[in-house]
């Protein structure tokens, strides 16, 4: 039997660290403004990338050796040595986004115990996050290869493709990642379709080829079927149509190995003889389960954390609601993915509705703005009317590379907002003053930028500078106070 006693041993080394006796080593980060002082000995014991980075170190006179983690702020590297030193990492009342930053940290730094845990609980406690920053987390893990993550993130994208191939930033995929999901016999996207995205992401590497296909020459070809080496054998050439094989393949035939062609060919005109090339099995059909009304997320655009923020702006609060004192629930008015894009969707469906938030997901950035209505929407208007209150407010998430949410409170209150008759509805939603308006000509939000944000005044502050844009997706929550 043995006797263990890692909580005052932990202790004790904390103290340790916060005591700075004998140290022989600083640690300077946040681009040297910030310096911590710590112990070779346990450094190099607890950590083999700190073990290499002491030994190509000379000390100096006073026989210190200075290690510089100038990208490393200090918030993160404070955590890091607790860890290091006590084996403790407290993430309560801590931020999902700082979270994620750690793990980054963790694996730079090779503490593979720490980051797998930090891997683990991301997916376990904060997949609505990981989901609302889908694009920003799919392209770094790649990078810095999160195995569980990248399943989590893939295992979503069979389903839902688009989140990928449709992003805005798909061409700055890493290759890394675009084969993972090639390889997957269950992504449900048409094989033609795959193609496309493929070439698309080919030719996105080697900007200097020619725009038009017609002026491609041999090595034009040869460049893009070398990006694409590693790519090209996962398709499931077998699998497509003739017609688009003779349509989107051909003009690109010069890339595939000529024995695959002429099997190609063989197979469209007798299917049944046999060929040398390797056939792939077909991507399997998911068959769509219908979930639960509890195993749905809330949103696809915010997350809790985004709730505590726009509850204690509701409430004019001071401080932030933590996520256990929350005291709203928010309800689904309205999703433009479930239930269309269209202006006159929004009359419809928010129509006598008060106590409503609107949020929108910008397209082509990590933006997320959005707004507050206290009175119920009218639909019912025989012309376009203000609307006044002094609770009203827009705002600004952060999220992804935005650090910071702004709040901006109705200044003019007698034209908080605007309601709008029949005419009007077909081709404008919810409009906050003259700063803020959601509007598509063509009847979908998501096309055109037609959505505006200009500062005329009607609210406090500047919340975005950008002015014209098209959404992602938009959803409007109505605010109902917590039953205790």
């Amino acid at each position: 039997m043995s006797l263990k006693f890692f909580d005052k041993l932990s202790q004790n080394f904390i103290e340790l660290l916060d005591d700075k006796d004998d140290y022989n080593v600083i640690i300077e980060v946040e681009n040297k403004e910030k310096s911590f002082m710590a112990h070779s000995n346990v450094l190099k014991y607890r950590s083999s990338y700190f073990r290499k980075e002491l030994e190509n170190i000379q000390p100096n006179k006073n026989n210190i050796k200075t290690i510089i983690k100038s990208s490393i702020s200090a918030q993160i590297f404070d955590v890091i040595l607790k860890y290091i030193y006590g084996g403790i990492v407290n993430l309560e009342n801590v931020e999902t986004r700082f979270i994620y930053d750690l793990m980054l940290i963790a694996n730079e730094l090779e503490f593979e115990e720490l980051t797998t845990k930090l891997e683990t609980h991301l997916i376990e406690n904060k997949a609505s996050w990981l989901k609302t920053h889908f694009s920003f987390i799919y392209h770094s893990i790649f990078i810095n290869n999160f195995k569980n993550l990248e399943k989590f993130c893939n295992d979503i994208i069979v389903k839902y493709p688009n989140l990928i191939f449709e992003s805005s930033d798909f061409t700055s995929l890493p290759e890394s990642a675009l084969i993972s999901i090639l390889k997957r016999d269950d992504l449900q996207l048409e094989e033609i379709k795959i193609w496309d995205y493929v070439i698309k992401w080919g030719i996105s590497q080697n900007p200097t080829l020619p725009k038009n296909l017609v002026e491609w020459n041999k090595e034009n070809f040869l460049t893009l079927k070398t990006t694409l080496q590693q790519c090209l054998p996962y398709i499931r050439y077998f699998h497509i149509p003739s017609n688009d094989i003779l349509d989107k393949i051909q003009p690109f035939k010069r890339i595939l190995d000529k024995p695959l062609w002429k099997d190609l060919m063989q197979y469209l005109i007798s299917p049944d003889r046999p060929v040398n090339s390797i056939i792939l099995p077909a991507r399997s059909v998911l068959i769509p389960e219908l979930p639960t009304r509890d195993k749905e997320p809330f949103s696809t655009i915010i997350t809790n954390e985004h709730i505590a923020e726009i509850t204690s702006w509701i409430d004019r609060k001071s401080s932030t609601y933590s996520l256990g004192d929350i005291p709203y629930e928010f309800q689904l008015i309205l999703r433009g993915s479930r239930d269309g894009f269209a202006p006159q969707t929004f009359w419809d469906k928010c129509h006598g509705h008060s106590r409503a938030v609107v949020i929108m997901k910008v397209k082509g950035t990590d933006e997320i703005f959005g707004g507050y209505n206290p009175l119920a929407w009218n639909a019912n208007l025989n012309h376009n009317s203000w609307v006044q209150t002094k609770d009203s407010f827009i705002f600004s998430l952060k999220n992804g590379n935005i650090q910071t949410s702004i709040l901006s409170r109705v200044k003019k209150s007698e034209r908080a907002l605007k309601y709008l008759d029949k005419s009007a509805q077909k081709s404008w939603g919810p409009l906050f003053g003259d700063d803020f308006f959601m509007c598509s000509l063509s009847s979908n939000f998501t096309l055109n930028e037609d959505c505006e944000y200009r500062n005329f005044g009607f609210y406090e502050k500047l919340i975005t500078t950008t002015t014209y844009f098209s959404i992602v997706d938009y959803e409007v929550f109505k605010v109902i106070k917590k039953i205790i």
